[in-house]
């Protein structure tokens, strides 16, 4: 009778726990379903992504492509476009310019004014081609400015120190001067040159005439003397 009742334990136990694991199963069953719900899987057949990418295929087949005609067309009117434009504004600038210069009047031809020589010069010195001239005198700022001309007719050329210029008034005295413009070497057969020998003004308080005096350096074969120049001040300086 012991063995009898243990066995029977025994099955009960067994159909317990055997419904126990069912209960529990079923359980978990239904809240994994519950939880899975609306979760679907990727489809990884072979034929749905044959059919993908045709729909791709088929979407990107539907955009437009020119042709390369039309765009050559295209590309060379814009080009035509654009240079009957510039030339257009050409021609307009053209016509602008034509216009202006029409409405412009004719430009008198230029009248050769000769300068008005003071009274008593020019004064002037020769020796071997050379020339130096004095064409005018006159008082500026505290100085009498002599307007000299000079010029080498002559074949060779020759050059001037112009520290060595003597400068003497009526009285024989001698005065500072100072030159500006005038060249150091005179070419043979040159152009004339043009410079100012400026005197300050109180050195010639009594003076009426001076004399300037110039030799070539460093030869000194020739002497230019310009004597008797007027320079006397006017009334009320």
């Amino acid at each position: 009778m012991k063995i009898n009742t243990t066995v029977l334990l025994t099955l009960i136990l067994l159909i317990l726990m055997l419904g126990a694991g069912s209960v529990s199963a079923f359980l978990g069953f239904n809240l994994g379903s519950s939880a899975l719900k609306g979760v679907t899987t990727p489809d990884g057949r072979p034929t749905t992504k044959f059919a993908s990418s045709k729909a791709s295929n088929s979407q990107q087949s539907g955009v437009a492509l020119l042709k390369e005609e039309d765009i050559l067309k295209v590309v060379k009117a814009r080009i035509e476009g654009k240079t009957k434009a510039a030339k257009s504004e050409k021609q307009e600038d053209d016509e602008e310019e034509t216009k202006s210069n029409r409405q412009k009047p004719e430009g008198k031809p230029q009248e050769v004014t000769q300068e008005k020589l003071q009274p008593g010069f020019p004064v002037s010195a020769e020796n071997q081609g050379v020339s130096l001239s004095v064409q005018s005198a006159r008082y500026s700022g505290g100085d009498l400015l002599l307007k000299v001309k000079m010029q080498n007719k002559g074949k060779d050329s020759v050059r001037f120190l112009y520290s060595f210029l003597d400068v003497t008034d009526d009285k024989g005295r001698t005065l500072s001067a100072s030159t500006d413009g005038l060249p150091a070497e005179l070419p043979a057969n040159g152009p004339t040159f043009s410079g100012t020998v400026s005197i300050p003004t109180a050195l010639l308080d009594d003076v009426n005439k001076i004399s300037l005096s110039l030799t070539d350096y460093p030869a000194q074969k020739l002497k230019l003397d310009v004597s008797n120049i007027p320079v006397e001040k006017a009334a009320g300086l």
